[in-house]
This record gives C-alpha cells, structure tokens and sequence, in this order.
C-alpha cells in the first residue's frame, strides 16, 4: 500500500479470504489506504481454486529449488517463473496447449530447449 510502488497502488479492492490474519487491524490499514476489503463467502473452498494453483506450482517448482539472496533476486525468480508459466508451460486443463502461447511451426521444424534461472525451469519447442 506504499504510495509509490505498493502492490495496491490502482487497485480499490482486496479480495480475500476468511483466515483470521485479515483482522480487524489489517481492515482498518486497508481502509486508511482507500481500498475496500472483499471476503470470499464462508465454506466456498474452489473459489479461488486457480490462485492456489498457481501458488502451489510456483513453490514446487521455482521457489523450492532456490535460496533468494534478497528481495530482488526473489523478484527475479517469480518474474522468470511467470514468464515460464504463460508462455512456455503446457497446462493439462487446456489441452496441454500454452497459455499465451504462439502458433505451433511445421512439426518437420528441430525441437530445441529452453532454459530460465540456470536451468531449473525447461520448455522445449520448436525452432522457428
């Protein structure tokens, strides 16, 4: 919520959920920064199924494997596993297709391999 590079800084809303450390302290923060505080409704555990899937493969497969010296290396890794995750990933719920992913080359095309943070995440693709 700083006000020149908090992570809240456009935003009006929070969505959350019910865990009791969004307390009464943590409301009113949120309210002296001008952003309301939405809760998720009670027994609602597939609501945000997506965001903690992503959490969960971003530990297994980044942060697990790495030891952050400082917060801009910890920034760097999630950056590069971002980039991982939209562009060169293939997800089993879209058909293992990329999520932002280019149009597939001619299959007669060699297949090289791609390499984020000294190798610990891989994606092959085709050569274009």
């Amino acid at each position: 919520m700083d006000g020149f590079d908090g992570f809240l800084l456009k935003h009006r809303h929070l969505i959350h959920d019910r865990d009791p450390l969004f307390g009464g302290q943590f409301q009113a923060l949120l309210r002296s920064a001008g952003i309301a505080s939405v809760r998720t409704p009670p027994r609602s555990p597939n609501l945000n199924a997506h965001a903690e899937r992503f959490v969960r493969s971003i530990k297994e497969e980044c942060l697990s494997k790495i030891v952050p010296i400082g917060e801009r290396h910890l920034r760097v890794a999630i950056e590069e596993y971002d980039a991982h995750y939209h562009l060169e990933r293939n997800h089993q719920g879209l058909g293992n297709r990329l999520i932002n992913g280019e149009a597939e080359p001619e299959p007669a095309v060699a297949i090289e391999s791609r390499e984020r943070l000294g190798g610990i995440l891989r994606s092959c693709h085709r050569a274009a």
